[in-house]
């Protein structure tokens, strides 16, 4: 079950990244107001925000069950460990706050000015999501997929 989890978790991030860059150049076009913003680029959003809340579910079943998180002092002596418990957990918590604000900002603001909130809020998570996935590259145990 573990590691169904893990690969389901590391390989349904790509699906979120991709949408959410799509969804991040779409909002990045029509943010100016020339554009109107329109029921399917309003669907888009959703789908991000959605695919977002399924990998944070994945994510926290994987937080109480990985042997990579340590609810005790010690983990913040070992690389890994602080990774998961604190880094990742925190970081990717807030990303999915400012997705979740982000959208909900968006469907009450003004024709004018949804494109503009969900390219702000989306493109923040985005960075926080990026520099905070254990790319293997890192050192603490992660794969492409």
């Amino acid at each position: 079950m573990y590691s169904g989890l893990i690969h389901a978790h590391s390989g349904f991030r790509w699906i979120v990244l991709v949408l959410l860059l799509v969804t991040i150049i779409n909002a990045f076009g029509k943010r100016n107001g020339a554009k109107p913003w329109t029921v399917q680029d309003q669907k888009l959003a959703l789908y991000t925000f959605i695919s977002t809340h399924i990998q944070l579910l994945l994510g926290l079943i994987l937080y109480f069950i990985s042997p990579k998180v340590l609810f005790a002092g010690a983990a913040m002596k070992d690389k890994v460990l602080r990774f998961f418990t604190v880094e990742h957990s925190l970081l990717m918590l807030i990303a999915i706050a400012l997705i979740t604000v982000g959208y909900l900002n968006a469907k009450k603001a003004p024709e004018g000015k949804k494109a503009k909130t969900i390219f702000t809020y989306f493109l923040i998570a985005l960075i926080l999501i990026i520099i905070r996935i254990p790319w293997p590259f890192m050192g603490v145990g992660g794969s492409w997929f």
